[in-house]
């Protein structure tokens, strides 16, 4: 075997496509004949239609089909199945088919889809489209569905010990409610599809974050056999889980293509990104904490309410992390939902652990002060050493050294714990910190490597690259093994039609594809091996056992042969391994990831300006596979949480429940000037009980625990404890 590559810091496969533009999306496919579908979009929050007219965008040149409730053909739902089998998973978030019926369930819900020559044609036209509704009336917003109807338990609840006798009699105590809004995705890449039907099959383009799972669905969908339809997503601009699974666009453009016979392309407009294709849901979350005299913790309840669909049962598992992290007897966790008339909330860039660990870590923050302790010693006391909610160890946990080596690194011990003590000039500094955590998973995933008689790798699964650098991780593992260089292996994800894959999303995907990647690149290694044993080949008269891989080589007794001499000689092209990686854990260990962030913020009063001046996390992640793109991949989810702490809130007219705020003008994201200064340490401690490479996710840490760090750096700077998100300049004035 060759020097390691895994681990070492390696520039993209891909990245020469990508800046050079050879590298197409899923609405970068100019078919023959395309034709291309703008959506007709509800502008009521809840209703039913009474009439659509569309005899005049009928009429207008180049349109060639309006689709409606009225003439769509019928369809089949999904049955959502499980993930656990790769095979057959097939889930969508919105149950619901496009025009299954004439009634509206929320704002922004397609009525009608105008197909037509042109993007332009089909625009034009689809705004001549008019609707009549019967309007209802909505439900807007949390608030108001748990005054009118209430909750119901959403699941994936936790319960040990006696939570409120051990509250009740504990010398320190806090109770708060946290409150998170509506978060969007909005990746750079909208939600595209392009998709047409030849010989009964179907095929398309699509901006997915599971092609397997879109497969699936849409061979339900249609009454096909799997094998006839095929999904490809060579390259995706990014999703942040809002790709993870079909929504109703897919459906219709697809329709549309069967009805025209024709392809047909539809890409979402922006302001539909916040209307159809999910969302974060809006969250409030009771934290009651409590500690012994000496600072342990001997309570916790952490009770969680999510809004949710009038279609769809979403629940927002913020309390997931808050059962394990911290060491403590006694603890409830909960979680709630209430249906509003809004789009079926997703996951978004990790699900209940983003929210909830701002409420916890907040919650942490004012439990220390409550006791008098600092924050950091305060989590260092209390950090669990297994996971006490499954009565397991943990696989690999290096969080106590997170904790103390970002806090050198940052400098906490210099910090003058009084409230808005530190300055500087006119500003006002004030730090804080907050842990993070997310679940490690394995799913099951396939890949098929191709050893070539001209020295080259072909190596395919039907997994995805979602701009994280899972074609570069790939290419990674099979170097390693073989000691073939990353130029002669060639990669090739993103179709369902390759051996099955999982999802690119929850951080799962580099643990769940290394392992098959690699058990193929050995199967394949094996046919060579035997066949250069075998009589006639290059090592006639050997052991299979004798023979070694190295740089790209058999070698055996001081000799060695490529792979090409090898195949060569017995007249082959090719070597061929596929493996099945099933990923079934026994139950012996439970696997997370962790981490922890220290911030600085500023605060100039007199200008009533906030921002985040500096970022030091140190995260634990198992072997880190590819440092230059982890530590990128910490530093975006840093940035998108700065802009859950600051900015984000999609808004929602409290008249009519119509979005406020459905655009990237007033949808407030952070841009460069709000860049702070980041560090990130890895501190690349594998975790041999999760595979042979140790690693674990990376995507969705980094977001976690951040915008508690910020809001407590606030309260140190301005005695403000800001408890509802997004922490905006009004609620720190006066």
């Amino acid at each position: 075997m060759s020097d390691p590559i895994i681990g070492t810091p390696t520039r993209r496969v891909d990245g020469r496509q990508k800046v050079s533009g050879a590298a197409r999306y899923a609405a970068d496919h100019p078919l023959p004949g395309l034709l291309y579908a703008y959506g007709v979009y509800s502008t009521v929050a809840c209703g039913r239609i009474r009439q659509i007219n569309d005899s005049q965008a009928r009429q207008m040149p180049g349109v060639v089909k309006v689709l409606h409730h009225g003439n769509m053909e019928a369809l089949h739902r999904t049955p959502n199945a499980p993930l656990k089998d790769v095979l057959t998973a097939s889930k969508a978030d919105e149950h619901r088919l496009p025009f299954e019926d004439d009634k509206v369930y929320y704002p922004g819900q397609f009525v009608a889809l105008v197909v037509a020559e042109s993007f332009e044609q089909a625009r034009a036209a689809a705004y001549r489209v008019t609707v009549d509704y019967e309007a209802g009336d909505p439900i807007k917003d949390l608030d108001q569905a748990l005054r009118l109807h209430g909750s119901k338990d959403g699941g994936k609840g936790h319960h040990r010990g006696d939570p409120p006798s051990a509250f009740d009699s504990a010398p320190h105590q806090t109770d708060q409610t946290y409150t998170t809004p509506v978060e969007v995705h909005n990746p750079m890449e909208m939600h595209a599809t392009t998709a047409w039907w030849q010989d009964g099959c179907l095929y398309l383009y699509e901006s997915t974050q599971g092609v397997v799972n879109h497969r699936n669905m849409l061979a339900n969908v249609f009454d096909l056999p799997p094998e006839r339809v095929e999904v490809r997503a060579p390259f995706i601009g990014s999703g942040f889980g809002g790709k993870l699974w079909p929504w109703p666009h897919s459906v219709a453009t697809c329709a549309a293509a069967k009805a025209t016979g024709q392809p047909v392309q539809l890409m979402l407009p922006r302001a539909q990104m916040f209307t159809t294709v999910g969302h974060r849901p809006e969250t409030r979350q009771r934290l009651r904490l409590a500690t012994d005299a000496q600072g342990k913790l001997v309570s916790i309840r952490h009770e969680s309410y999510n809004s949710t669909s009038t279609l769809d049962s979403y629940t927002e598992t913020c309390g997931s992390v808050t059962q394990s992290l911290y060491s403590c007897p006694n603890v409830l966790v909960t979680h709630n939902n209430s249906p509003v008339n809004r789009g079926t909330p997703t996951s978004m860039r990790a699900p209940g652990a983003a929210p909830g660990l701002f409420a916890l870590e907040s919650a942490i923050d004012e439990m220390a002060l409550a006791v008098g302790m600092d924050p950091l010693k305060f989590r260092q006391l209390n950090l669990a050493t297994s996971d006490e909610s499954q009565g397991l160890p943990w696989s690999s946990n290096h969080l106590p050294e997170a904790l103390e080596q970002a806090a050198k690194r940052f400098g906490w011990h210099d910090r003058n714990p009084a409230i808005g003590a530190m300055r500087d000039g006119d500003q006002i500094i004030g730090y804080g910190l907050g842990a993070c955590n997310w679940e490690a998973f394995q799913m099951p995933t396939e890949a098929r490597v191709i050893l070539r008689a001209d020295g080259s790798a072909l190596v395919q699964s039907a997994v995805q690259d979602i701009g994280t650098g899972t074609y570069t991780i790939v290419a990674q593992t099979v170097s390693q093994i073989t000691g073939l260089p990353l130029e002669r292996i060639q990669v090739e994800l993103g179709s369902s039609a390759l051996p099955p894959g999982t999802l690119s999303g929850g951080s799962w995907l580099t643990a769940s594809v290394m392992p098959a990647v690699a058990g193929a690149t050995r199967k394949a290694l094996a046919q060579l091996q035997e066949w250069a044993v075998a009589p006639g080949g290059v090592f006639a008269g050997a052991t299979v056992d004798q023979v070694t891989v190295k740089d790209g080589q058999l070698q055996h007794a001081g000799q060695q042969a490529s792979f090409g001499q090898v195949l060569d000689n017995q007249r082959l092209a090719r070597a061929e391994g596929f493996f099945h990686n099933d990923a079934a854990k026994n139950g012996t260990y439970s696997f997370r990831s962790f981490g922890a962030h220290f911030v600085e913020v500023r605060w100039d009063p007199g200008i009533s300006r906030l921002h985040v001046a500096r970022v030091v996390s140190a995260i634990d992640v198992g072997k880190v596979v590819n440092p230059l793109a982890a530590r990128n991949q910490v530093e975006g989810a840093i940035v998108m949480a700065i802009g859950m702490a600051l900015f984000e809130a999609a808004e929602h007219d409290p008249r009519t429940g119509l979005p406020a705020n459905n655009n990237y003008a007033e949808y407030v994201v952070p841009v460069h000037a709000d860049q702070p200064e980041i560090e990130v340490m890895l501190l690349d401690y594998p975790d041999l009980n999760m595979s042979e490479f140790g690693a674990r996710g990376i995507g969705e840490i980094g977001i976690t625990g951040l915008a508690a760090a910020v809001a407590n750096a606030v309260y140190h700077a301005t005695g403000k404890r800001v408890r509802d998100l997004p922490i905006t300049k009004e609620k720190l004035m006066g």
